[in-house]
C-alpha cells in the first residue's frame, strides 16, 4: 500500500467528542483534511456549529450535535443520527474531558465525581454505543485522549488536581484493557497522552507555572494548534493497523524525565 493511501482517511466517518474547540478541533481538522466525515459533539453546540462549518470548507459532510457525554440517552443519539447521516463509524475520539483543582485533602467529593463521571465513565459511553456499530462491521478505531497526567505524578505547585489525573490514568487503563478484549472483533484502541497545550483547560496552570513546566519539558516548547494532527491521523487510519493497546505521549519529552 502506498504511504498516501496508508493515512488516507477518504470516505471514513469521524466522530470527535468535545470537538467545538481546543485538541478536539485541531483532531477533528487533521481527519477532515485527510477526507473523513467528521460528526461533532459536546454540551456547547455553538461551538460544534462554529468549527462544522470550517470543516466544510474542506470538503468533507460534517454533523454538528449536542450532547452531555454521561447521558447515556444523549450519547446513543449521537450514535443514531451519525448512523442516519453516514451508515457507519469507522472512528471514535474520546476527547471530552473535565477536572477541578484542589489539594487532595479538601477536594470535594462532587468534584472528584464529576471528574471521574466525564473521563472515564463519558469515555466508556461513547466507546460501548459506538463499539456495538464497529463489533457488526468488523471494524473501528477508538483513540481516547488521555494525558502526561495519568502516566505519573504532577508536583502540587504546577498542577494539584487529583481528580484529574486518577481519572487519566484510568482512560489509560481502560484503554489497554478494551484493547485485548476487542481486537479479535476488528477494533483498535489506543491513547493519546498530550502535555501541555495551551487549551482553555490548561490555560490557567500553564499561567501559574509556566516557567515551571517549561524547564521540565525537554523540547522547551508547549504543545502547537497541530501537533496533535500527526498521531491522531496516524492512530486512525491504515498506517496503525498492527498497533492497538498504545499510549502514545505528544508531550516534549516531560514524560520522560
Amino acid at each position: 500500500m502506498h504511504v498516501k493511501d496508508l493515512f488516507s482517511l477518504q470516505g471514513k466517518t469521524a466522530i470527535v467528542t468535545g470537538g467545538g474547540r481546543g485538541l478536539g478541533e485541531q483532531i477533528a481538522t487533521s481527519y477532515a483534511e485527510a477526507g473523513a466525515n467528521i460528526v461533532l459533539c459536546s454540551r456547547k453546540l455553538e461551538n460544534c456549529l462554529e468549527v462544522s462549518e470550517k470543516l466544510k470548507g474542506l470538503g468533507v459532510e460534517t454533523l454538528a450535535i449536542k450532547c452531555d457525554i454521561t447521558n447515556k440517552e444523549e450519547v446513543d443519539h449521537v450514535i443514531e443520527e451519525t448512523l442516519k447521516k453516514f451508515g457507519r463509524i469507522d472512528i471514535l475520539v474520546n476527547n471530552s474531558g473535565a477536572s477541578w483543582g484542589a489539594p487532595a485533602e479538601e477536594m470535594p467529593l462532587e468534584a472528584f465525581y464529576k471528574v471521574i463521571n466525564v473521563n472515564v465513565v463519558g469515555t466508556f459511553l461513547m466507546s460501548q454505543a459506538a463499539g456495538k456499530v464497529m463489533i457488526q462491521q468488523n471494524y473501528g478505531k477508538i483513540i481516547n485522549i488521555a494525558s502526561v497526567a495519568g502516566l505519573k505524578g504532577s508536583r502540587p505547585e504546577v498542577m494539584d488536581a487529583i481528580g484529574y489525573n486518577t481519572s487519566k490514568g484510568g482512560v489509560i487503563s481502560f484503554t489497554r484493557d478494551l484493547a485485548v478484549k476487542w481486537g479479535p472483533k476488528g477494533i483498535y484502541v489506543n491513547a493519546i497522552a498530550p502535555g501541555f497545550f495551551p487549551t482553555k483547560m490548561s490555560r490557567v496552570i500553564i499561567e501559574k507555572g509556566g516557567d515551571q513546566i517549561f524547564e521540565a519539558t525537554p523540547l522547551r516548547k508547549f504543545g502547537s494548534d497541530h501537533d496533535l494532527k500527526g498521531v491522531a491521523l496516524f492512530l486512525a487510519s491504515a498506517a496503525s493497523d498492527f498497533v492497538t493497546g498504545e499510549t502514545i505521549a505528544v508531550d516534549g519529552g516531560t514524560s520522560a524525565m
